[in-house]
């Protein structure tokens, strides 16, 4: 999925508020970019399942570079085998594209 490569390299931009968030013909858009996310209330959320908890773990760390890099940070549900993120941009109350650029990022860490 080539559109999720080329999301994946994006940068988040610093979102301080004071832009709307993005509309939904928006949102349906970029989430056609994804695999496996979905739209629940004002965030996009996906389970990643693994093996063990040390895969779990691993990630959860992984996703937490990706996170410090991009200065953009999910909400994670964290099980033994299994991790649930969920991104929204808090400062303008919905979704930005960050949100989408750094789904895509967790992907690609998922991939390797």
């Amino acid at each position: 999925m080539e559109a999720v490569c080329d999301l994946s390299k994006g940068k988040c931009k610093p979102c301080e508020g004071g832009i709307p968030p993005l509309d939904a013909g928006a949102v349906a858009d970029m989430l056609k970019l994804l695999d496996g996310w979905s739209l629940v209330g004002h965030a996009i959320v996906k389970t990643y399942h693994f093996k063990n908890y040390y895969e779990t773990m691993a990630f959860v760390n992984a996703a937490a570079w990706v996170s410090h890099r991009e200065d953009h940070h999910p909400d994670l549900a964290v099980g033994y085998n299994k991790c649930t993120a969920s991104y929204t941009t808090h400062a303008i109350g919905g979704l930005s594209e960050n949100d989408f650029i750094c789904a895509a990022k967790l992907d690609a860490l998922f991939a390797l």
